[in-house]
């Protein structure tokens, strides 16, 4: 089990965020100058690091990363062009 953790804005990233995220981490500050904190958290093992509402830095499901616009993002975690209408269709093998 992996906990999730907060930092500042503008502070090195926590410890446990992969450094493959951190020039993405650096850039998105660089773009919201004014965001106080980041939050990491993890989802099916990848590591979700939120700048507050802003955006979502992560690493894709090929290892690379990838950057969420975070007022698409959704919380069941779909990225940019996800709708509730497609969130539904990923569940139905649980049928």
């Amino acid at each position: 089990m992996q906990l999730g953790v907060r930092w500042r804005a503008g502070d090195p990233p926590h410890r446990s965020v992969p450094p493959l995220l951190h020039p993405a981490i650096a850039a998105q500050e660089a773009v919201h100058p004014g965001a106080s904190s980041w939050t990491l958290t993890w989802l099916e093992g990848r590591p979700r690091c939120a700048l507050e509402d802003a955006v979502i830095v992560t690493l894709d499901a090929a290892g690379g990363v990838a950057v969420i616009d975070g007022s698409t993002a959704s919380l069941s975690g779909h990225g940019a062009g996800g709708s509730p209408a497609a969130a539904e269709d990923d569940d139905d093998w649980l049928l």
